[in-house]
């Protein structure tokens, strides 16, 4: 089927029709934070699997943005399938060692802040259910194991069934007010999505396909600026209750998608309460954490988590520039850049490899890349980061200097 008749809509709707539905719709969320910039930037996914073009009313950009909005899903369940691209090197289980050794500094494998970092690499298959506001679920299903992640009123739960470790806390506690959290279902890409509908974005409608056996428009979201690396951003989004089913994020540089977030089936229907029942297993290792957000007294601190000086520097970061180019920066406060030498030995040697040397008004520093983000952290320990190029980076950074 060709593509609807399309609508530039750079700005058309108004943020609070765009909030009041974000406040409406029930919304599974994993407290997560995800290594590096990546998890700030990310919020999309590869193409979408077509199986038969719908034929459905023709609706305007702007009107889509509106369904999707106005969307008062509080009840579903299904399979969500995620595979994730960034072209970072193999770390040979790096992730998974991270995990084991702060279980082993006095943390849990249980706590869905480490856990829940394998997802920024490979593909991976997820149940989720959510029954309103207060109940929801995630399992992340792996070979032999599982882990659920449920939110239960006042309680959230996390459950390791490999190591047979519970993680325990509150939802006051594991809010979003309390944690970094980036997207998890296709509803929280979506609005992430939106919040980067500007004057510099191209909004269309791009034909239906069909996801999870329902019937869905496609909302195609372009950048109109050079120098990101974001070529466009697909949203599948369900013609009859504007839940997004299925995101599609691919960079500027083509090849295979750097994100992808969708239902492999989905149900509306109200999810038994047994779904989010748990109790503890005889014999597991549990692990409370006090309102504060600290373990309890039973078990040591644990080491930083991969993210967290990240994410606490981004809570103080100035943005460069504009739309599909802005640029976060913020001072680490350690000068003479990456470790090297006697004060790195092989890290830092590693850690260089992987980065290119640049140089400008700014002085020193070293480029990190991936397909989607790319970090500049100068001699100086100043951190620029953005989804643009290597050059837009630098610009920015000889600006900012």
């Amino acid at each position: 089927m060709a593509p609807y008749e399309s609508d530039d809509a750079t700005g058309a709707v108004q943020d609070e029709d765009l909030h009041s539905g974000r406040r409406k719709a029930a919304r599974y969320v994993v407290p997560v934070a995800v290594v590096g910039v990546a998890a700030a930037t990310i919020g999309l996914v590869p193409a979408l699997a077509n199986s038969g073009d719908p034929d459905l009313p023709k609706i305007t950009a702007q009107q889509l943005i509106e369904k999707i909005a106005k969307s008062d899903v509080q009840q579903l369940s299904g399979t969500v399938k995620v595979s994730t691209d960034l072209g970072l090197p193999d770390l040979g289980g790096l992730e998974s060692s991270l995990a084991s050794g702060a279980a082993r500094g006095g943390g849990s494998s249980a706590d869905p802040t480490s856990k829940l970092t394998e997802l920024v690499s490979g593909t991976h298959t997820l149940r989720v259910a959510a029954d309103g506001p207060d109940r929801q679920k995630l399992s992340l299903l792996e070979s032999g194991a599982e882990y659920s992640l449920i939110h239960d009123g006042k309680d959230v739960w996390g459950y390791e069934s490999k190591s047979n470790e519970v993680f325990h806390g509150t939802a006051a506690d594991s809010g979003r007010e309390h944690r970094a959290e980036p997207p998890a279902t296709p509803k929280d890409f979506a609005d992430e999505a939106l919040k980067s509908v500007d004057d510099t974005t191209s909004v269309t409608v791009d034909g239906t396909a069909q996801v999870a056996g329902r019937d869905a428009y496609k909302l195609l979201i372009k950048p109109k600026q050079s120098g990101t690396t974001v070529g466009a951003i697909t949203i599948a989004v369900d013609a009859k209750t504007g839940q997004p089913l299925k995101f599609t994020l691919t960079p500027k540089s083509g090849g295979a998608a750097v994100l992808d977030a969708g239902f492999t089936q989905v149900s509306f229907a109200k999810p038994a309460a047994s779904t989010f029942d748990f109790t503890p297993p005889k014999g597991a290792k549990i692990t409370e954490e006090k309102p504060d957000g600290k373990k309890g007294t039973e078990a040591p601190e644990h080491a930083p988590k991969p993210g967290e000086d990240f994410a606490k520097g981004l809570g103080g970061a100035t943005v460069l520039g504009k739309g599909w180019t802005s640029v976060a920066t913020f001072d680490t406060g350690t000068k003479g850049g990456l470790p090297s030498g006697s004060r790195g030995g092989d890290l830092g040697g590693f850690l260089g490899s992987l980065g290119d040397q640049v140089s400008g008004k700014f002085g020193k520093g070293t480029v990190f890349s991936t397909r989607l983000v790319n970090a500049l952290i100068t001699d100086d320990g100043k951190v620029y980061a953005g989804a643009v190029t290597k050059d837009t980076l630098v610009k920015a950074a000889n600006e900012g200097k």
